[in-house]
């Protein structure tokens, strides 16, 4: 009997200390989430979606510039299908979020991998990606990560949508959540020329694409083109440098 209390004892310990370190590890996230989460609602609400619907929303969706993105789309009258299309580019970096974290997660359940994954965003990623390669880190401790940003987030926008309807339209430069948003998100990944140049050609050729073709299918077409060119042009560049680098050893 004292041998199964203690054991019973050591399991709430343990799981005190993995709840104790996911949170001591995420709460900035959460934190960051409420200007955010804050901001997204009150768009919503001046879409013309309820606290309900940005609410459910938050719950199916948990990407904040996928959000962004549809609650602009919606407020300019796109159709599903041009939002549907223009998200899943957005968040096509989820693809390699989650297969970088893979390498850390084997001999996990399909459960929780599943669990997991609901909880993948930029930011929970970087959290789990620093402490799985520096730290003592399990699955347990991401999930904790995840739940608890995905939790607030969805506090958040909500609250967000609640107080919408008190806040006037492009108070306190609401409006400009989304671009902010994605200023940031393009600063962070521009990590070398290319990255740069890939950037700039996205940028221009959407913008052409959008003179001349009606919708908001410009930003899919845009992003396309650019990222293929950026593929193409690092290979060329990286096969001159190995031509380079083999006509200097010839010689």
């Amino acid at each position: 009997m004292k041998s199964s209390e203690k054991e019973m004892d050591q399991g709430v310990s343990l799981s005190s200390q993995v709840l104790i370190e996911g949170l001591r590890a995420v709460w900035p996230v959460c934190f960051g989430y409420l200007p955010l989460g804050l901001a997204l609602g009150v768009l919503a609400q001046k879409s013309g979606m309820t606290p309900v619907e940005t609410g459910f929303m938050s719950l199916f969706v948990f990407a904040g510039s996928g959000q962004f993105i549809a609650v602009s789309m919606l407020a300019q009258g796109a159709g599903a299908t041009a939002i549907i299309m223009t998200t899943f580019m957005v968040n096509l970096r989820h693809l390699l979020m989650s297969s970088s974290l893979s390498v850390y997660l084997g001999g996990s359940s399909r459960s929780r991998l599943t669990l997991f994954s609901l909880g993948i965003v930029d930011e929970t990623f970087a959290v789990n990606m620093e402490r799985f390669i520096n730290a003592s880190w399990d699955i347990n401790r991401g999930l904790v990560v995840n739940f608890a940003a995905y939790f607030s987030w969805i506090a958040s926008t909500v609250i967000g949508s609640m107080c919408g309807q008190f806040v006037e339209k492009g108070a306190y430069g609401i409006d400009y959540a989304l671009i902010a948003m994605f200023i940031g998100l393009l600063v962070f990944q521009l990590k070398g020329s290319i990255y740069c140049i890939t950037g700039l050609l996205a940028g221009t050729i959407a913008v052409a694409v959008s003179l001349v073709v009606p919708g908001n299918s410009y930003i899919v077409i845009g992003s396309i083109i650019a990222a293929t060119l950026g593929v193409v042009i690092r290979r060329t560049l990286g096969r001159d440098r190995t031509h380079s680098n083999e006509e200097g050893v010839v010689l």
